[in-house]
């Protein structure tokens, strides 16, 4: 009988990337923003922040794909986030590594909804 050959299939890990203190996440809180290619290869890289859906998606498109911290500086606002942040669908790698980092930021989003 022939030796059978396995095949490890590897799931393409990227990395994730948090920030240092949330009071570094001093992106802009309205306008127009365009993300880099690096962050937005989509073709629709520009957002208004003053549509809430259109946040929604920066959010979570900066989140996913940042590659260094001073992404998340650039284009997040820590008022924002912790508002957003228990309604942004992110991954549960993602979700689980900000809130071991910040773990009242699950909290923050309730605090300001009931303010």
């Amino acid at each position: 009988m022939a030796d059978k050959e396995v095949t490890f299939m590897r799931r393409y890990a990227k990395p994730v990337v948090v920030a240092d203190d949330l009071a570094l996440l001093d992106g802009p809180r309205s306008g127009i923003v365009t993300l880099p290619r690096h962050l937005d290869w989509s073709g629709s890289a520009d957002y208004d922040l003053d549509s809430p859906g259109r946040m929604v998606d920066l959010y979570r498109t900066v989140l996913i794909e940042a590659t260094k911290p001073a992404d998340l500086h650039a284009f997040l606002n820590r008022a924002i986030l912790t508002q957003l942040w228990p309604t942004l669908w992110l991954p549960p790698e993602l979700r689980r590594a900000w809130e071991e980092r910040f773990p009242d930021l699950p909290l923050t989003g309730s605090r300001t909804a009931a303010a």
